[in-house]
């Protein structure tokens, strides 16, 4: 068990969400970033983190999931306001297999980005099927702190995102997918972070943010580096890119 962030996780979606951080604390997790997908969870997000000082970091967002054109306004104004409070700007995305059409997605994480600019964030990025698109956007827009949470983007695309000091983080996937496997493998030490996507179900494991050390210890056996190595340099990372 070593002293670890996990960067990426839903805690508004467990029931009792207190039970699941005192857990994490016991397991050796030094902070968590709690994750927001729209205007309600984001809101359970926010009332999480503030019971938690100094140990859950709020992120808000509007995941390409839970588009509604209906509440784009109301949503866009939410981060607005609430940002400033915030670790950082996400979920927030691209998602090419989600049933809104790309061009309005892509309209839409345009105004992301600005948001994440204009109140300079790191933003955490949700791409399926569209890390090129989101990377040349982000790029583009001069962003500095930039996550590829779960990352599973083209392995051509790694140098790339290195390049610009952006990062890309493991998840309990490296357990089941080979070709997450196959990527963090590649991606350097130096961009790579740590996470659970808690509650995601990964094969019999349901991720709660303790097992961001099962996360750990996969990535350091896939890249074949000592865990405690793995654990140093990804919460120097997560400190980095996220401003501890």
């Amino acid at each position: 068990m070593f002293p670890i962030i996990d960067t990426h996780a839903h805690l508004e979606e467990f029931p009792d969400p207190h039970a699941i951080v005192e857990e994490a604390r016991r397991g050796g997790v030094t902070g968590i970033i709690a994750i927001g997908q729209d205007v309600a969870s984001n809101h359970k997000t926010l009332e999480i983190a503030a019971q938690y000082p100094g140990f859950v970091f709020p992120a808000i967002g509007y995941h390409p999931w839970r588009l509604d054109p209906e509440k784009d306004d109301e949503t866009l104004d939410y981060l607005d306001r609430h940002l400033p409070d915030c670790i950082a700007l996400g979920e927030v995305g691209l998602d090419y297999k989600a049933k809104t059409k790309k061009s309005i997605q892509k309209a839409l994480f345009v105004k992301l980005i600005s948001l994440a600019g204009k109140h300079d964030k790191p933003i955490i990025l949700h791409c399926r099927f569209s890390h090129k698109t989101a990377f040349e956007m982000v790029r583009e827009a001069g962003l500095k702190r930039v996550v590829f949470h779960w990352f599973s983007g083209p392995a051509e695309l790694i140098p790339s995102i290195a390049s610009e000091g952006y990062y890309m983080s493991a998840s309990p996937a490296l357990l089941s997918n080979p070709y997450h496997v196959e990527v963090i493998r590649q991606v350097p030490l130096s961009n790579l972070l740590v996470e659970t996507d808690a509650p995601v179900q990964y094969g019999d494991l349901k991720a709660r943010p303790v097992h961001v050390q099962v996360t750990l210890e996969e990535t350091a056996r896939v890249k074949g580096i000592d865990p405690a190595e793995i654990a140093a340099c990804t919460t120097r990372n997560a400190k980095a890119v996220f401003g501890f």
